[in-house]
Protein backbone atom coordinates (compact mmCIF):
# COMPACT_ATOMS: atom_id res chain seq x y z
CA UNK A 1 0.00 0.00 0.00
CA UNK A 2 1.57 3.46 -0.87
CA UNK A 3 2.37 5.85 1.50
CA UNK A 4 -0.78 7.92 2.63
CA UNK A 5 1.54 11.44 2.21
CA UNK A 6 1.56 11.05 -1.85
CA UNK A 7 -1.72 11.43 -3.80
CA UNK A 8 -1.91 7.70 -4.76
CA UNK A 9 -1.58 6.93 -1.13
CA UNK A 10 -4.15 9.49 -0.03
CA UNK A 11 -6.74 8.53 -2.68
CA UNK A 12 -6.35 4.69 -1.43
CA UNK A 13 -6.76 5.21 2.03
CA UNK A 14 -9.92 7.58 2.04
CA UNK A 15 -7.47 10.63 3.06
CA UNK A 16 -8.49 14.54 2.43
CA UNK A 17 -7.49 15.72 -1.33
CA UNK A 18 -5.68 18.63 0.29
CA UNK A 19 -3.92 17.85 3.24
CA UNK A 20 -3.89 13.84 2.97
CA UNK A 21 -4.49 13.42 6.49
CA UNK A 22 -7.94 14.34 7.54
CA UNK A 23 -10.59 10.84 6.93
CA UNK A 24 -13.23 11.03 4.30
CA UNK A 25 -15.32 9.15 6.43
CA UNK A 26 -16.76 9.09 10.21
CA UNK A 27 -17.66 5.05 10.27
CA UNK A 28 -15.90 1.79 9.04
CA UNK A 29 -16.66 0.72 5.45
CA UNK A 30 -18.66 -1.77 6.68
CA UNK A 31 -20.98 -0.52 8.82
CA UNK A 32 -23.77 -0.64 6.72
CA UNK A 33 -26.15 1.97 7.88
CA UNK A 34 -22.70 4.55 7.60
CA UNK A 35 -21.32 3.58 4.03
CA UNK A 36 -21.31 7.39 2.77
CA UNK A 37 -21.51 9.14 6.26
CA UNK A 38 -18.86 12.18 5.78
CA UNK A 39 -17.94 15.28 7.39
CA UNK A 40 -19.10 18.54 5.83
CA UNK A 41 -15.19 19.95 6.00
CA UNK A 42 -11.85 18.18 6.48
CA UNK A 43 -11.28 18.03 10.17
CA UNK A 44 -7.51 18.51 9.81
CA UNK A 45 -7.33 21.48 6.89
CA UNK A 46 -11.20 22.48 6.74
CA UNK A 47 -11.27 21.61 2.85
CA UNK A 48 -14.59 21.04 1.98
CA UNK A 49 -16.03 17.90 0.83
CA UNK A 50 -19.48 19.05 0.26
CA UNK A 51 -19.30 21.09 -2.81
CA UNK A 52 -22.18 21.17 -4.23
CA UNK A 53 -25.64 19.35 -4.08
CA UNK A 54 -25.21 16.07 -6.55
CA UNK A 55 -21.28 16.75 -6.56
CA UNK A 56 -20.74 12.84 -5.76
CA UNK A 57 -23.35 11.91 -8.34
CA UNK A 58 -20.25 11.21 -10.50
CA UNK A 59 -18.87 8.90 -8.10
CA UNK A 60 -21.51 6.75 -9.53
CA UNK A 61 -19.31 6.15 -12.93
CA UNK A 62 -16.40 5.79 -11.23
CA UNK A 63 -18.02 3.00 -9.31
CA UNK A 64 -19.46 1.39 -12.40
CA UNK A 65 -15.81 1.41 -13.73
CA UNK A 66 -14.58 0.12 -10.66
CA UNK A 67 -16.76 -2.70 -10.71
CA UNK A 68 -16.42 -3.84 -14.34
CA UNK A 69 -12.64 -3.55 -13.74
CA UNK A 70 -13.49 -6.19 -10.73
CA UNK A 71 -15.82 -8.69 -13.22
CA UNK A 72 -12.52 -8.08 -15.68
CA UNK A 73 -10.07 -9.32 -13.33
CA UNK A 74 -11.97 -12.29 -11.92
CA UNK A 75 -12.23 -13.37 -15.30
CA UNK A 76 -8.54 -13.06 -15.69
CA UNK A 77 -7.74 -14.74 -12.72
CA UNK A 78 -9.83 -17.98 -13.75
CA UNK A 79 -8.83 -18.31 -16.62
CA UNK A 80 -4.98 -18.22 -15.25
CA UNK A 81 -6.23 -21.00 -13.10
CA UNK A 82 -7.78 -22.95 -15.39
CA UNK A 83 -4.25 -22.11 -17.78
CA UNK A 84 -2.03 -22.96 -14.76
CA UNK A 85 -4.08 -26.50 -14.16
CA UNK A 86 -5.22 -25.14 -10.45
CA UNK A 87 -9.01 -25.78 -12.19
CA UNK A 88 -11.40 -26.35 -14.49
CA UNK A 89 -12.91 -23.31 -15.92
CA UNK A 90 -14.43 -22.60 -19.74
CA UNK A 91 -16.64 -18.72 -19.97
CA UNK A 92 -18.91 -20.85 -22.20
CA UNK A 93 -19.31 -24.04 -20.61
CA UNK A 94 -19.40 -22.61 -16.44
CA UNK A 95 -21.26 -19.22 -16.69
CA UNK A 96 -23.09 -19.92 -13.62
CA UNK A 97 -20.22 -20.21 -11.45
CA UNK A 98 -18.38 -17.58 -13.18
CA UNK A 99 -22.13 -15.15 -12.29
CA UNK A 100 -22.57 -16.33 -8.81
CA UNK A 101 -18.47 -15.84 -7.72
CA UNK A 102 -18.32 -12.07 -9.55
CA UNK A 103 -22.23 -11.28 -7.73
CA UNK A 104 -20.51 -12.80 -4.19
CA UNK A 105 -17.60 -10.69 -5.08
CA UNK A 106 -19.26 -7.16 -6.09
CA UNK A 107 -21.93 -7.60 -2.71
CA UNK A 108 -18.87 -8.31 -0.46
CA UNK A 109 -16.81 -5.31 -1.79
CA UNK A 110 -19.56 -3.10 -2.13
CA UNK A 111 -18.82 -0.93 0.50
CA UNK A 112 -15.08 -0.60 -0.26
CA UNK A 113 -16.08 0.72 -4.24
CA UNK A 114 -18.53 3.45 -2.83
CA UNK A 115 -16.05 4.69 -0.72
CA UNK A 116 -13.02 4.27 -3.60
CA UNK A 117 -15.20 5.65 -5.74
CA UNK A 118 -16.18 9.04 -3.59
CA UNK A 119 -12.37 9.13 -3.14
CA UNK A 120 -11.59 8.97 -6.49
CA UNK A 121 -14.15 11.59 -7.46
CA UNK A 122 -13.21 14.14 -5.12
CA UNK A 123 -9.33 13.78 -5.51
CA UNK A 124 -10.01 14.62 -9.38
CA UNK A 125 -11.39 17.56 -8.32
CA UNK A 126 -9.11 19.12 -5.73
CA UNK A 127 -5.41 20.14 -5.90
CA UNK A 128 -3.25 20.30 -2.69
CA UNK A 129 -2.34 23.48 -1.67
Amino acid sequence: MPQKNTRLGALLNNRCPTCYDGRLFNAPAYSLNRVIDMPAACPVCGEDFMREPGFYFGAAYVSYALSVALWIALLVVLTCFDLWGLMTFSFFDDVPFFLITGVVLVVVLMPLLVRLSRSIWLHMFTRRR
